[in-house]
């Protein structure tokens, strides 16, 4: 008794739409995602041989660069209008203090200036970020 060979069926699944698919949905991410860069400053902490620990959250940054740009949670203001957004600034319920982080060549005057504006605003403290030893 002789057996027949069985029959394949000619059905075979295509990938090809949902290769097409794939590829569209990566397009479409990739041309409507958009990624933010923070503007930042480069700074060098000064160095300080004291140095402590400050707190991990509930603060409000401030940047100060040599030339006297001044950076408030990464967005730039104008010294002129410091005390006005550190005041908005730590209205949030979590912020409470500040945090000055300046290079070593930023003038002194610019960092009285953010020291006087946390006072004004009733910051609780004001830390100034140093490199430890």
């Amino acid at each position: 008794m002789a057996s027949k060979p069985r029959r394949r069926s000619g059905t075979l699944l295509n990938l090809t739409p949902l290769i097409d698919l794939v590829f569209l949905l990566l397009i479409y991410f990739m041309l409507t995602s958009h990624f933010v860069e923070e503007e930042s400053i480069a700074i060098e902490l000064p160095k300080a041989e004291s140095s402590a620990s400050a707190e991990e959250d509930g603060f409000v940054e401030i940047l100060a660069s040599p030339e006297g740009k001044l950076l408030l949670n990464g967005a730039e203001i104008a010294p002129e209008g410091l005390e006005t957004a550190l005041r908005a600034a730590l209205t949030a319920p979590e912020k409470h203090s500040v945090r000055l982080r300046g290079d070593r060549g930023t003038r002194l005057g610019l960092a009285v200036q953010v020291i006087d504006a946390a006072r004004k605003t009733g910051s609780r403290s004001l830390d100034i970020l140093t490199e430890p030893p």
